[in-house]
């Protein structure tokens, strides 16, 4: 049920107090933490925004933006600095993240037929209600699924849509507000002792792109940002996008960039726009949060955090995602586990992380058998001090066909970034991030790092043929 004002409450003083003691709304108790012992199956909230790039928060190092309930989960728990898409549009990031597989297997993107019962039979969410566990989703849900898989998904949907603001019972709401009291709404119809896992997935801070104005946030955030310069980015500098090839300048990142940030007035209006969504974001999260916290049910309640790609804001002349860029397949990523001791919080990690990682460290925290068709790694051994072995590489790919956004491949590890474009072979791109982290310097055409290239380009091509056998599996 919808309950007028149940979010507003929130107000924007409670938002900066929260922002400016670096606290969020909910206040977590280490000293109360622990009551869960390894091996017992924990509550699972995971928040997944859209288009919410890596940098976009407090804790990441970002000076302007206020996110302190986000914050505040990175304080408490494991933020994962390098954590990455395997593809960059959300219906595609979507499909991979519920099914734990790359899109190249699970060939799932915009214009494609619906995710087949065979992936959807290894979601998470339907081996989660198999276990016992009550699963609810909120908000965005991004993926075209077969008749009735819903409902063998989700105990509780409740699915939003644009526009941002509706009017609910003759009051004007916007949906991110709306999301959060549906999410209260299910915490509180559960059973004593019920264990659960609750997705929400905010349309924000996606653009509504068929309207003029783009970004829209709720009204408890309106005063952020008023008196702040945004500043432009190097990176937007005209001479990295003439740099381009033609098949790289005249995509949908530019005409959206003509959209939102072709001029300085827009520039700092629509960016604006973008981080009151975000700060939006936060606050309802700290809604959910103290409501956890009402009904006991924090002490158990693992939180994950992360969005569904990356968002170039104005950066080489673009807007939107798609490419291999980390601005583009870079997202935030951080895990809150109550049961962890005091020395393994506040943990920053710098291996190379997956959205595919995310359902395999899901049904791992929850002592479930993770599908040996699953293409990620569990998080799992991450959220603790120490070295585990892990992945020096990961390959990424955009495969939709549609002339507006070049299909795409690449192999990245610590220090390389080597793209090819599967329709344009005659043009790829390597950067060196351990001198170039914003990739602004393509070496590809010089001649001392051709071994380099050949080298990533074997990677790339060997992935692709690894991927393609796996696929098999699901025939």
């Amino acid at each position: 049920m919808i309950r007028k004002g149940l979010i507003n409450n929130l107000t924007r003083r409670d938002f900066l107090k929260a922002s400016a003691a670096g606290l969020g709304i909910l206040v977590f108790h280490h000293q109360l933490a622990g009551h869960l012992k390894e091996g017992e199956r924990p509550n699972i909230l995971f928040v997944l925004t859209d288009d919410q790039r890596f940098d976009m928060l407090g804790c990441a190092g970002n000076p302007i933006i206020k996110t302190p309930n986000i914050d505040r989960l990175a304080q408490g728990g494991v933020r994962f600095e390098q954590a990455f898409v395997t593809t960059p549009i959300c219906a595609a990031s979507r499909a991979s993240i519920f099914t734990g597989t790359y899109e190249r297997t699970h060939t799932y993107t915009f214009t494609k037929p619906p995710l087949t019962r065979v992936f959807t039979d290894i979601s998470y969410p339907v081996l989660l209600r198999k276990a016992g566990y009550r699963v609810g989703f909120v908000g965005k849900f991004g993926v075209k699924v077969e008749e009735g898989v819903e409902k063998q998904m989700f105990d509780y949907m409740k699915q939003t849509s644009f526009p941002y603001f509706q009017t609910i019972n003759g009051v004007k709401r916007h949906i991110t507000e709306l999301e959060g009291e549906y999410a209260v709404d299910f915490l509180r119809e559960l059973r004593a002792g019920e264990s659960f896992c609750l997705i929400w997935c905010p349309w924000a801070p996606h653009a509504d792109d068929g309207n003029p104005e783009q970004y829209f946030w709720p009204p408890a955030v309106d005063d952020l940002y008023r008196d702040v310069e945004i500043p432009v980015p190097e990176m937007a500098d005209p001479k990295y996008y003439e740099a381009q090839p033609d098949f790289l300048k005249n995509t949908m990142n530019r005409t959206r960039w003509f959209w939102r940030f072709d001029t300085p007035e827009k520039y700092q209006k629509m960016v604006k726009g973008y981080y009151r969504m975000i700060s939006g974001i936060d606050l309802v999260l700290g809604r959910i949060l103290a409501e956890l916290r009402r009904l006991v049910l924090d002490k158990n309640t693992i939180i994950i955090f992360s969005s569904d790609n990356g968002y170039f804001l104005g950066e080489r002349g673009y807007a939107g995602k798609w490419l291999m860029y980390d601005l583009s397949i870079r997202v935030p990523l951080i895990i809150y586990d109550p049961r962890a001791p005091k020395e393994n919080r506040g943990l920053l990690r710098k291996e190379l992380v997956l959205n595919i990682d995310i359902p395999t460290t899901i049904l791992d925290l929850a002592c479930l058998p993770i599908p040996d068709k699953y293409q990620g790694w569990s998080l799992k051994p991450l959220l603790r001090r120490g070295k585990p072995d892990w992945r020096n590489e990961i390959f990424c790919e955009e495969l939709w066909d549609n002339p507006e956004i070049p299909q795409s491949e690449c192999i990245r590890t610590d220090r390389w970034k080597y793209i090819q474009y599967p329709r344009h072979p005659e043009y790829v791109e390597l950067f060196d991030l351990k001198t170039d982290p914003q990739e602004k310097h393509n070496l590809a055409r010089l001649p001392q790092y051709q071994a380099t290239i050949e080298e990533l380009r074997g990677h790339c091509q060997q992935w692709i043929q690894r991927l393609v056998e796996d696929s098999k599996k699901f025939m």
